[in-house]
């Protein structure tokens, strides 16, 4: 066994020879930011050895940075570090939650309360009964009968956002966010699957996303005056695999054949039984999951936008890593989802990093060629957020210095504005565009969006041949989700994301995951009536498809 010291949290653990640094900071406790679980690709798990260390170590595996760049500062890769001696390790400390931007808004509609939750004051007996539906759930003593609150989580891939909600009136109070815990360890919902399908993996995600959930529940509670024992509800919403994971349930089903949800939604747990701190009575509300790579968001979604209700041809699109989309013709609902990847969070970007200070959010090239940029809090550029990759790729491609099958054109090409083809310089053998003295794009980049633009092009290909639509027969576009809400039409229509014919189009709804949700807290006949809903849209498995492969590949020229 060996001793690994993890600085600046002075944690330590003993090993056995040949475990990895990320293994051992997992037995410790210590976080390091791992969004590809471990499988060496994202480079984010980076770490620093003194010299001492550095000799006890062996396999750093593919370097980020240039190979005499990582020798001389020390950094290895967490995940592909083995232990051969007793190390001192010092870990990055993570970006502040605080500094994330988390979209906390969504639109909806106007709902009438009628809450699941209950509470009938009794003068002669002076105590307040609770009810959950029809059945009684607690009595409390004197008269609480204006005390009944309940929470809606959106249960993001990356981020998490808690809304405190009065149930008698359906008015928000407070609301709280911050990081999903479990992105740190992996990003996507594959690798999530892939983490949780054992056992001791499935609890430490889950006791990670709970912890999480109770502070910021707490949080909102405590800055309103409301007591965690007068929640009586909450309502997670969040795809299939991220309700799975809450709710302890095996996500493994999802990833293979034939993707069969341990869990279809429309239904109650007991919060005592995740560990929730609310009410000893509370109950957690799931709503009902479509399939098994659309969720329960999708649902609130389409709740929220009331896309059944809408005449004509409208296409709903949550863009993430997850590329979920809805069409609504008339009311007859299709649904189907892309795996996107999460190059649209920031990750395996060379740059890139979650929305947070310093991150490039918007990306501009006049006539000249001379460029503009805006980075999250007015801050030096750190790095590349989703929104700015998507106008940065798109810009490029708009201004000739991508080529239509995503490659950089050469240093050299007349066409281009000088200050453009000085950007593009040769590093380590391969072309980069030069966005600021420290930050730069790559080929590999570009790749990235690219595959995740395909996905989500294919998709909206799918519906519209199967809906016996065109992209000019369609009404509206409304992209939904916090990473869609920060985007620009003129990114989508550059990078191809969406058709031409879109332009004009498009409306952007924010996060109704949790809008959505807020409804189906405060009224529990919309409940009933989506349960009933869902059964009616009709799932479009693309890998099934005859033609998706062509289509994908027609689908990733610019």
């Amino acid at each position: 066994m060996v001793s690994v010291l993890f600085k600046p949290h002075d944690l330590s653990v003993r090993v056995e020879e040949g475990t990895s640094v990320l293994q051992a900071a997992r037995l410790a406790g210590v976080v390091i930011e791992s969004p590809c679980n471990g499988e060496g690709t994202c480079g984010k798990c980076k770490v620093r050895l003194d010299g001492r260390s550095l000799m006890n170590v062996a396999g750093n595996g593919t370097p980020h940075l240039p190979k005499k760049a990582e020798d001389d500062l020390g950094l290895v890769l967490a995940c592909r570090t083995e232990i051969r001696g007793n190390l001192i390790v010092e870990v990055p400390i993570p970006p502040l939650a605080e500094s994330m931007r988390i979209l906390s808004f969504g639109k909806g509609f106007d709902v009438p309360p009628d809450g699941f939750i209950r509470k009938i004051f009794s003068d002669g007996e002076d105590r307040t009964r609770v009810y959950a539906g029809e059945e009684l759930v607690a009595v409390e003593e004197g008269n609480t009968a204006d005390r009944n609150y309940g929470a809606v989580v959106d249960i993001g891939t990356t981020t998490l956002v808690a809304s405190l909600v009065d149930i008698g009136t359906g008015s928000e109070i407070a609301s709280a966010s911050s990081l999903n815990p479990q992105s740190r360890h992996a990003q996507d919902v594959l690798s999530r699957i892939k983490f949780a399908s054992n056992a001791d993996g499935r609890r430490y995600l889950q006791a990670e996303l709970v912890r999480s959930i109770n502070g910021l529940i707490a949080d909102a509670a405590g800055r309103s005056g409301v007591r965690g024992e007068n929640v009586y509800e909450v309502v997670f919403s969040g795809n299939t695999c991220m309700l799975h994971l809450a709710a302890g349930a095996d996500p493994a089903p999802l990833g293979r054949y034939p993707y069969t949800p341990q869990i279809c939604g429309g239904s109650h747990v007991k919060a005592s039984d995740l560990g929730l701190e609310i009410a000893g009575c509370g109950l957690v509300y799931l709503p009902p999951i479509i399939s098994a790579y659309v969720g329960a968001d999708i649902t609130s979604g389409i709740l929220a936008s009331r896309l059944r209700q809408r005449k004509g041809v409208t296409l709903f699109v949550d863009i993430g890593t997850n590329g979920e989309m809805v069409m609504g013709c008339d009311g007859k609902l299709l649904a189907t989802s892309t795996a996107a990847g999460p190059a649209f969070e920031g990750m395996n970007i060379t740059f890139g990093m979650t929305a947070s200070t310093g991150a490039i959010e918007r990306f501009e090239v006049d006539r000249d060629g001379d460029i503009s940029l805006q980075t999250i809090g007015g801050a030096e550029a750190a790095g590349i957020c989703g929104s700015g990759l998507l106008d940065i790729v798109g810009e490029l491609v708009a201004h000739g210095v991508i080529n239509r099958n995503g490659t950089f054109v050469a240093p050299d090409a007349d066409r281009l504005p000088k200050t453009l083809r000085e950007r593009i310089v040769t590093r380590e053998g391969k072309r980069i565009f030069r966005i600021t003295e420290k930050v730069f794009l790559t080929q590999k980049d570009i790749r990235q969006v690219q595959l995740a633009k395909g996905a989500i092009r294919s998709g909206i290909e799918f519906l519209l041949r199967h809906a016996g639509v065109v992209a000019s027969d369609v009404d509206g576009v409304l992209i939904a989700g916090s990473f869609g809400y920060h985007l620009r039409p003129k990114s989508l229509l550059n990078t191809g994301i969406i058709p031409p014919e879109f332009d004009g189009k498009v409306d952007f709804l924010g996060n109704t995951s949790l809008s959505g949700g807020r409804a189906f807290l405060i009224n529990k006949g919309l409940r009933e009536r989506m349960a009933r809903e869902v059964k009616d849209v009709k799932v479009i498995e693309l890998a099934n498809d005859e033609g998706f492969e062509k289509t994908f590949a027609r689908a990733l020229a610019f």
